[in-house]
């Protein structure tokens, strides 16, 4: 274990976030300095637009940062738990502490946090990640934590997700994971042509790209919620029974389908039945439209094909013979 390993010997290893992790952080700070650099031009922008335009920048926005954030948390299957059960291998210690199970898109959370803390002469407090993205290898994660000596209600779940576990949990999750964040990031795309297009005279296409994002946002959730067809194995700790169920990023996601749809069929119905009220909400004025329908002009290259109001005045000559 040295420093070419990635690992700093005799120091602590880093931990790992169950709820908030790094990446997700630098998600949420982005989309917070975009949404506090819009909000300072506000007072620039003036009459009544601008609360308009407030609100659709806090709202694209919002489902913007919603489908990326997603990608790196670890609670869309949660499960918690507070039980008394052994802590350690060849010994019969007993602890009081909290077991929580959280799977995210890329790998699960193991959280065990002794009630109270400090139990046993030592500090009850792990929080461990063990991956299945692509790159990164699950049982050899498991056996890292074997070596380590974890203790055994962590060691007792991460089994549980393991290639070779008769539950068959690796498989699901790990191809449900993968499936839901391509489709979450075909969405993002479709989320920012649907930006470009908003800011253009073609309201109409944009509210299309919006619809588009958020059937994708519920593709993924569908790719996800496959795996509630697999019976859960039983998860016994102690004397109870571990239960999780759909957590927090999941009824985000699907929130968030809602909303896109919701916006984009509100575009697309307002483009149809009442046009001003949309330029007005999108602030696209009407010069700007005039402006886009008279960029080429009408060119006549035969004088018969003139209008009537065009055609030049065409000179009475009279004829007189005499003779």
């Amino acid at each position: 274990m040295t420093l070419f390993n990635g690992v700093l010997p005799f120091y602590p290893q880093s931990r790992h976030a169950a709820g908030f992790s790094v990446p997700l952080l630098v998600v949420i700070i982005v989309f917070l300095a975009l949404a506090a650099s819009f909000l300072l031009i506000l007072p620039g922008i003036r009459g009544h637009s601008r609360w308009f335009w407030c609100v659709r920048i806090l709202l694209s926005l919002f489902i913007g940062a919603e489908i990326v954030a997603v990608h790196f948390s670890g609670d869309w299957f949660t499960g918690q738990v507070k039980t008394s059960t052994s802590y350690k291998a060849f010994t019969s210690a007993q602890v009081s502490a909290d077991i929580g199970l959280y799977v995210g898109l890329s790998g699960v959370n193991i959280t065990l946090t002794g009630t109270p803390v400090h139990q046993l002469n030592e500090t009850i407090d792990y929080n461990e990640k063990f991956s299945w993205r692509f790159g990164d290898n699950y049982a050899e994660e498991y056996e890292k934590a074997l070596q380590k000596g974890l203790p055994n209600p962590v060691l007792y779940l991460a089994e549980k997700f393991t290639p070779v576990s008769p539950c068959g949990l690796h498989r699901q999750y790990r191809l449900a994971g993968h499936y839901a964040s391509a489709t979450l990031w075909v969405a993002f795309c479709f989320w920012l042509l649907s930006n470009v297009l908003l800011s253009m005279p073609a309201p109409l296409y944009g509210g299309f790209s919006l619809l588009i994002a958020g059937a994708f946002v519920f593709f993924s959730v569908f790719a996800f919620a496959t795996i509630s067809t697999v019976p859960l194995c039983p998860i016994r700790l102690g004397s109870e029974f571990l239960s999780p169920s759909y957590g927090a990023s999941f009824w985000t996601t699907v929130a968030t389908g809602f909303l896109c749809l919701l916006l984009g069929g509100m575009v697309v119905c307002l483009h149809y039945t009442h046009p001003s009220a949309l330029r007005t909400f999108l602030d696209l004025s009407d010069d700007l439209v005039v402006q886009r329908k008279s960029v080429m002009p009408q060119i006549y290259s035969n004088p018969l094909n003139l209008p009537e109001k065009c055609k030049p005045a065409t000179p009475d000559i009279q004829l007189s013979i005499r003779l």
